[in-house]
């Protein structure tokens, strides 16, 4: 995990910068092989402070700076979008009740519901770190939104996640109405480690029959946990953006002990015999990402099995960007185009 640089008060000057690119960077997105100004930017503060890698720390360690760097970005200028009503609740879950919270767009008719997992490699991240994505999806598609915080690794090691992910699904699926969704539109999406989830789940749904997915949202997923030798590992994998190899090994040694298990399909999705019959697909990736190159692999094992799928590579970018939605102008565009994309497959 990167050290927060924004709480050094040296770097207040590249934070002013940071505002200063906001204002003069433009959209549409850059050519492929140009890392965007604002994120290059951060990444040499990074460089500067120095990399503060996971397994120097523990996972109660991870999980507190984490939460330290949202409230930070929330602090700077990151984008918390005003929703409705936002309220926590419970989902019977297979080993107890699991947290949960509900973002509401408002009005009478019944939206899209979003079943959102959020990001972290399976050992971080929560409903507090999912905010600022809840809140722009529930705003901007608009639709509801209900985030799921589902069992953490080295605590609960896979398939704790599996399980506790599906079964929000199928609650979310059984109660869309209640929570003032339209069952007919339910969706199924996350960052990173919740993209991940969100495949996974999708091929569940498939072999139990249902619940039926109007759509599932990857947002730069892990899709292959065995191999970690593709040319985006290679590329970027010891370099400051975002996600570095190091870090990714750490994870997976919390997650899934047992090398064993890392094929199993729960864990690594790409690795799945079938892909037929699968529910439609939005799938994002990051140009500068370790992950980048197995999540376009697994958009395209779908388009072969005849799901209808869209790849959207947002170039310029590194691992985690759309969190940084409002610090990044260009986060916040591409988020934009993401959120049109999202109608279009709940309908």
């Amino acid at each position: 995990m990167s050290t927060n640089l924004l709480t050094y008060p040296r770097f207040f000057g590249i934070y002013l910068r940071l505002r200063l690119l906001e204002l003069t960077s433009r959209f549409p997105p850059l050519p492929g092989g140009v890392l965007d100004e604002q994120t290059a930017l951060l990444r040499r503060a990074q460089e500067i402070l120095g990399e503060v890698f996971l397994d120097q720390g523990t996972a109660v360690q991870a999980r507190l700076n984490f939460e330290a760097s949202i409230r930070t970005l929330k602090a700077v200028g990151g984008l918390f979008e005003k929703v409705a009503a936002v309220r926590d609740l419970t989902i019977p879950g297979p080993a107890g009740a699991i947290p949960a919270r509900l973002y509401s767009p408002g009005g009478a008719r019944a939206h899209p519901l979003f079943v959102l997992l959020h990001g972290g490699g399976w050992v971080i991240g929560s409903l507090a770190s999912a905010d600022n994505m809840a809140r722009f999806l529930c705003k901007r598609v608009p639709c509801a939104v209900l985030s799921v915080d589902y069992r953490l690794a080295p605590e609960h090691p896979f398939p704790a996640a599996v399980e506790d992910a599906f079964a929000a699904v199928q609650w979310a699926a059984s109660c869309a109405a209640e929570l003032g969704g339209d069952p007919g539109r339910l969706l199924v999406g996350g960052d990173s480690a919740g993209g991940t989830l969100s495949a996974v789940v999708a091929q569940l749904a498939r072999q139990a029959g249902g619940p039926r997915l109007a759509g599932q949202v990857l947002f730069y997923p892990s899709a292959d946990s065995v191999s970690l030798d593709t040319p985006s590992f290679k590329e970027f994998g010891d370099k400051s953006l975002g996600l570095p190899r190091r870090d990714v090994d750490w994870f997976m040694d919390q997650y899934v002990p047992d090398r064993r298990e890392r094929g199993d399909a729960r864990v690594s999705p790409l690795l799945a015999k079938d892909f037929h019959g699968l529910a439609p697909a939005l799938v994002v990736t990051a140009e500068f990402d370790v992950l980048r190159d197995e999540g376009e692999a697994y958009a395209r094992r779908l388009e072969e099995a005849g799901v209808p799928v869209k790849l959207m590579r947002c170039n310029g970018m590194i691992h985690g960007f759309l969190s940084l939605m409002g610090l990044l102008h260009r986060a916040t565009g591409y988020f934009d185009q993401v959120v049109t994309e999202i109608r279009q497959l709940a309908g």
